[in-house]
């Protein structure tokens, strides 16, 4: 199986899953750090639909301003221009593999696609 993290290494969640995808035998892993490589809008509407969340649910709160700025109300079209323009204001880990995409926090989520 393959899979993709999206993933920020200063992140002790996204650490753990990466860990997690390491540790599955079978898994070919692909790492993104989406801070220095950042996804296309298109990439992340991608994600956010096989996820089945809107990408205001995969917008970072915590340590960011998108409430201030109002992006967790915004359309999806002004959130996805926000996190391609400023990438930290991605939740993480995102995780592709064949099985789905999951936002995988909690971290358990990764055990729906594996």
């Amino acid at each position: 199986m393959k899979a993709t993290i999206w993933h920020n290494p200063g992140c002790r969640t996204s650490r753990n899953a990466l860990a997690r995808l390491k540790a599955q035998p079978g898994v070919a892993v692909t790492v993104v750090e989406y801070l220095k490589q950042p996804p296309t809008a298109a990439k992340l509407a991608q994600l956010y639909r096989d996820a089945g969340i809107a990408p205001r649910d995969g917008l970072r709160r915590r340590n960011t301003d998108a409430e201030a700025r109002g992006l967790t109300q915004a359309d999806d079209a002004t959130v996805l221009a926000a996190m391609v323009a400023e990438p930290v204001l991605i939740e993480r880990p995102l995780v592709e593999t064949d099985k789905g995409v999951r936002l995988c926090r909690p971290l358990e989520k990764i055990e729906e696609i594996l």
